[in-house]
């Protein structure tokens, strides 16, 4: 692997102070949303999708409901993860359909593997779905904090939110989604001391049995 890859999750660390000055350009928000996009997923369903807010005073209802967390009104934008309530039979139809439209193949081809994710799913009640699509967001989550650190791009992860307060804001529910995660990004602010810390991190012998 790429030492440089390595220096860049040492540089990365949960931003607390932006500043507010520093916007992140169009085409690194492009990059970073093409990131979040080609991360794996089970089934490669991709259960949720994002929100990527610049807007100022949206940004600032969003920090009332985080917390009074200052890093969701000073960050250049805020990626909102909001996972799937649901996994329906034509959700999954339609990933199908996408799939062989992208490799050139008949429908048929793939809809034995349609029916095996139906089937799978048909049995799972609305907590196992919620709970599950909430993970595959985690797992955008980490390939947005990777890919923002290789552009020395600030981020920082929270879960310090009201979900149901951001559901309704960036209304939410009636697009069959729910708020899981948060990540303020931009650039860090000079009177951060967070960047200064030393990074804290088991030995690799320890973590690893």
């Amino acid at each position: 692997m790429s030492h440089h890859f390595i220096e860049s999750l040492k540089w990365r660390y949960a931003t607390k102070s932006f500043d507010t000055n520093k916007k992140v350009s169009a085409e690194d928000i492009t990059t970073l949303k093409e990131s979040i996009n080609l991360t794996a997923t089970s089934f490669g369903l991709q259960p949720f999708r994002v929100v990527v807010i610049d807007d100022p005073a949206l940004k600032t209802k969003l920090r009332a409901a985080s917390w009074n967390q200052a890093q969701v009104e000073e960050s250049s934008h805020v990626f909102v993860f909001a996972s799937k309530l649901d996994m329906s039979p034509d959700y999954i139809d339609d990933q199908v359909r996408r799939a062989a439209d992208t490799r050139g193949i008949p429908y048929e081809a793939l809809s034995g593997y349609g029916d095996f994710m139906k089937n799978t799913m048909a049995d799972k009640d609305a907590a196992f779905i919620q709970d599950w699509s909430r993970r595959q967001a985690y797992i955008a989550l980490g390939t947005l904090m990777a890919a923002a650190a290789e552009l020395r791009i600030d981020a920082c992860p929270m879960e310090g939110f009201d979900a149901a307060q951001y559901d309704e804001i960036l209304g939410l529910k009636g697009k069959g989604l729910t708020a899981a995660v948060i990540a303020p990004v931009g650039y860090r602010s000079a009177e951060d001391k967070t960047q200064h810390a030393a990074k804290v991190r088991l030995p690799l012998e320890e973590m690893f049995l």
